[in-house]
């Protein structure tokens, strides 16, 4: 059965940095995108970043230039390094696969647990 876990949330004040890891374990034939999405108290789950499999990244906007995505093909893991925080960066943030756990069958999207960023001003 496949699992993400997330680990790497936590408190920072205003301007400072975290990092965010997802490692997915369990029988995977093939992961394609993974990406990270975030849900502020009150607001629809929204997409921070993504990454393909062969490393091209998409951010929101409003993280473009604070946040980077990167992954770890070898070993099924994506992290989300989050610099420059901002109060309204607060939020649990998951990561989500779009993987396969056996050949010639389609992706399926899996999801972390998530992990509370809580950026203080």
């Amino acid at each position: 059965q496949v699992q993400l876990v997330e680990s790497g949330g936590g408190l920072v004040q205003s301007g400072g940095s975290l990092r965010l890891s997802c490692a997915a374990s369990g029988t995977i034939f093939s992961i394609n995108y993974m990406r990270w999405y975030r849900q502020a108290p009150g607001k629809q789950r929204e997409l921070v970043a993504s990454i393909t499999s062969g490393g091209s990244t998409n951010y929101a906007d409003s993280v473009k230039g604070r946040f980077t995505i990167s992954r770890d093909n070898a070993k099924n893991t994506v992290a989300l390094q989050l610099n420059s925080l901002k109060p309204e960066d607060t939020a649990v943030y998951y990561c989500s696969a779009d993987l396969r756990e056996i050949a010639y069958i389609s992706d399926r999207a899996y999801w972390g647990q998530g992990a509370q960023v809580t950026v203080s001003s």
